[in-house]
């Protein structure tokens, strides 16, 4: 089996390189990530400047570049006479839960393996201790994919919570929860004197209840979103029509 690796946090990143280490276990691992970090890139990709792209040793490439880049690059130029059997994105270093998945650059890698017709997993460690706990939980969920292999029309979006592995309480199929508004963003100057402009942090659960990703770490369970990227709101067709009327 041929696993393709990619992330947000960069090709140096704990994450990973601890997921690389797990998973060459039972399969051949390529990387293709970003040569820094890249969070919060969500799907973008680089139109205007060519992609540069170092190999740092056997398998493992850099590029400067997006998670969306790297993962285009793979399929489309460096595998595309091999295509991997498998694409896993991360381990993030933090959560991807609720809303985060639109930002996300480590979804955002998967769905671009997705969209290129590999199937795909995305995990994030919801904290920054425990990765050798997360890397376990997708190892797990590779071998489950060879059984039983991940449907075409899907990805999965994995939550892993900040324990040991003797202290995960379970796994749960979730849905997406839900952010309030983003606290008010934060203004400094810059050393100069010019006013500079920092995001503020993620806003509270305005959705964490029962079912949820967000209920689901909170108990200490791993949490697997099945993910679909139609945004269409197909209920919402017929009522569009005649409201254009």
């Amino acid at each position: 089996m041929k696993i393709l690796l990619s992330n947000d946090d960069g090709v140096h990143a704990q994450g990973i390189n601890t997921l690389a280490q797990a998973l060459s276990d039972i399969a051949e691992v390529i990387i293709v990530a970003p040569d820094r970090n890249r969070s919060g890139a969500s799907n973008s990709l680089t139109l205007e400047n060519p992609l540069r792209v170092n190999q740092i040793r056997p398998n493992v490439y850099s590029v400067q570049g997006t998670p969306t880049d790297c993962v285009h690059f793979a399929l489309n130029e460096l595998m595309k006479d091999e295509l991997p059997d498998l694409l896993v994105s991360g381990i993030n270093h933090g959560a991807n839960l609720g809303d985060d998945v639109l930002y996300s650059g480590t979804v955002a890698a998967a769905m671009e393996g997705h969209f290129l017709g590999i199937q795909a997993i995305a995990i994030s460690l919801v904290g920054h201790t425990h990765f050798e706990s997360a890397a376990q939980i997708a190892k797990d969920l590779v071998l489950q994919h060879v059984k039983h292999p991940i449907p075409r029309q899907q990805l999965i979006n994995v939550n892993v919570p900040d324990l040991a592995l003797e202290q995960l309480a379970g796994t749960s199929v979730t849905r997406l929860g839900a952010r309030h508004h983003a606290e008010d963003m934060i203004k400094q100057l810059d050393p100069r004197g010019q006013e500079v402009y920092w995001l503020g942090p993620p806003g509270k659960e305005a959705d964490n209840g029962e079912g949820t990703d967000f209920y689901t770490i909170e108990k200490g369970e791993v949490s697997i979103t099945p993910l679909r990227v139609d945004l269409t709101a197909h209920k919402a067709i017929a009522g569009m029509q005649d409201w254009l009327k």
